[in-house]
């Protein structure tokens, strides 16, 4: 029995996270302080006007943990992790967990590429944005090698010069082939001068070139080319008509507002890079009761820049936060560059986050109802089968399933679902091994044991939240009692404890019911909660047939011995030619593999390896 005032005692006056567990013991707060002991008795103590979130909230502790840590940083640090993790009810909660792309320039090669990135990481690379839209990006890139012919293939050049033969893109004059040497490397890298100041917004000398190409191609009669230079005229002034001057100081801020209701709120943020305004975006919070905009908007921010990845140099914001300078600090120990956080009282710059508040209202006003319904077939979903199943805390589905073509070239998907949504970031595609013919039950166990092995590796080596690493609080598989046992005996070999629930079909392969802990549950086919395992089901089938035909398409589906490193067409026609089947080559040592006249030692020790 855990006693409250006894414990409370034995808290120490140093910074660290407190974590409020409820009855059922999950975790409904989180929070930082600069003194535990201090931070925490407050929470206890009657005579303390402590707001209707905190005096409710409280009536529900059964239990308090805590972590200490060095300084005040760290704890926000953590509090920030903590909250990301386990999404408590009485935290405001950041309901959109999206990653925006940037435009990678490889400025460190010879022969530089231009990409889309997901993450911008420490290397030499030039980065441009974040951006909004992935189909914006996309449609850039395009356009700039359409007119700078800029390379877009994997070639490591000068060395891999002349070795291959060009590809369709200098055929289509999209690229001057500097694989084949047919351009300099100084009149390349003048190409991708003029590309870093396009990206910096510098118009003025390709909108010239352009149209001046389009004149004189006209003047010859050579219609057909000025239209497609009008075309690429045209694409860049869509482009550069975007990007809209905001600030003369060409500094990178982001604006930030808010508009409340109830236990709803949205977040508007504009984004403005190097002067100019990129694009802007909304988030959605659910507000905890009683809670003030100076804490949901302090909540915002912490759990918005805990997962960018990038940080501008200045936050606009709409009125003073929280441990203002803390985050200040937090951020620009991120950013490892001074990040300040401002309150424009004046000028242009308030009349931005005037504008902002104005587009955080209309969403919000807007959106209402949507956001309602989008709730119940989320959250709502994820609620009703908590219920049906009598589970609570779930925050976390992983869904398997196998897709196969008459038992060869297997292949396995794990699709992710957090708080009813798909999270495809974590998503992931297994190529099976170790079997042999259509045999679901023993992919399914070599999928998941592969999966809950590497998980357990990741969290040995601290490796960072997502992927492997988090563990789901649900498993959801796609058949019944054969495969959930097939599950939770994999579990049981690992060590780990996580509810495994199979979905029973009927005669016409759909779903009638639940099969949890031995017991077949009924479920509602109008529910949101079914309607939320058919897609969940739908998806896994769906990314593992899209997976099967992706290896179709590059002709890979004859044998397994094509993921083995160093076997090409000779040597794995030469294998199947000597061995009986894939059996008799995993039983085979070294010593026999090595006989083959195509082996030499190193390929029959990889060929071992790979099975062993």
């Amino acid at each position: 029995m855990f006693d409250i005032p006894e414990e409370l005692k034995k808290l120490p006056g140093k910074p660290g996270v407190y974590i409020m567990h409820d009855e059922t013991d999950m975790i409904i707060y989180v929070g930082k302080a600069i003194s535990l002991k201090n931070r925490v008795r407050q929470y206890f103590q009657s005579s303390r006007n402590k707001g209707a979130k905190i005096e409710q909230m409280v009536t529900h502790i059964r239990r308090f943990e805590y972590i200490v840590t060095d300084s005040e940083l760290e704890a926000l640090v953590l509090e920030c992790n903590l909250i990301k993790e386990h999404h408590p009810k009485y935290n405001t909660m950041l309901m959109d967990d999206k990653a925006y792309p940037f435009i990678k320039v490889t400025a460190d090669e010879a022969y530089p590429r231009i990409m889309l990135a997901r993450k911008m990481i420490k290397d030499k690379a030039k980065y441009f944005g974040p951006y909004t839209s992935a189909g914006a990006v996309k449609d850039t890139i395009e356009l700039i090698r359409k007119l700078y012919h800029i390379r877009s293939c994997n070639r490591k050049l000068p060395r891999d010069t002349g070795k291959e033969r060009p590809c369709l893109n200098y055929h289509i004059h999209q690229c001057d082939a500097p694989c084949q040497g047919y351009i300099s490397q100084e009149a390349y890298q003048k190409s991708v001068q003029e590309v870093l100041h396009f990206l910096n917004g510098n118009y003025d000398i390709i909108l010239k070139r352009l149209e001046k190409q389009m004149q004189d191609a006209a003047e010859v009669l050579e219609f057909e080319k000025a239209a497609e230079y009008r075309e690429l005229l045209f694409s860049v002034q869509k482009i550069a008509q975007k990007q809209k001057i905001t600030d003369t100081a060409g500094e990178d801020r982001d604006v930030i507002a808010m508009a409340t209701e109830y236990a709803d709120a949205v977040v508007q943020v504009f984004f403005i890079r190097g002067g100019r305004l990129i694009g802007r975006d909304h988030f959605y919070l659910k507000t905890a009761p009683g809670e003030t905009e100076k804490e949901t908007l302090t909540s915002f921010i912490k759990q918005f820049y805990a997962g960018t990845p990038y940080i501008p140099s200045q936050l606009m914001l709409p009125q003073e936060v929280e441990d203002q300078e803390l985050l200040e600090e937090w951020l620009s120990k991120k950013k490892e560059r001074r990040v300040h956080l401002i309150i424009p009282k004046k000028g242009q710059k308030e009349k931005l986050v005037e504008l902002a508040e104005k587009n955080a209202a209309m969403v919000l006003q807007k959106d209402k109802e949507r956001l309602k319904r989008e709730e119940g077939r989320t959250i709502g979903a994820v609620k009703e089968l908590e219920k049906i199943l009598g589970l609570s805390g779930i925050s976390r589905m992983e869904a398997f399933d196998i897709s196969n073509t008459s038992g060869f070239a297997s292949v396995g998907s794990m699709v992710v679902y957090e708080r009813g949504k798909p999270k495809k970031n974590d998503y992931r595609k297994f190529r099976i091994k170790n079997v042999q013919g259509p045999d679901d039950y023993a992919s399914m166990e070599e999928v998941l044991t592969r999966r809950f092995t590497h998980g357990l590796r990741e969290q040995e080596e601290g490796k960072e939240l997502g992927g492997f690493t988090v563990f789901p609080d649900l498993i959801l598989m796609d058949g019944g009692r054969g495969q959930v046992n097939i599950a939770e005996e994999v579990l049981q070999k690992l060590d780990i404890s996580i509810p495994v629930c199979g979905m029973v079909k009927d005669d016409h392969h759909r779903t009638r019911g639940l099969y949890y802990k031995n017991v077949e549950l009924p479920i509602d086919i109008h529910s949101e909660a079914f309607r939320l395992i058919t897609r969940i089901q739908d998806e896994a089938h769906r990314f593992a047939i899209t997976f099967h035909r992706q290896l179709r398409g590059k002709g890979q589906v004859r044998s397994i011995l094509d993921d083995i490193p160093g076997v090409g067409p000779a040597r794995r026609k030469e294998l199947m030619k000597h061995f009986e089947n894939i059996d008799a080559i995993k039983q085979a040592s070294v010593e026999e593999l090595q006989k083959l006249p195509s082996m030499n030692k190193k390929s029959a020790e990889d060929v071992y390896k790979f099975f062993h």
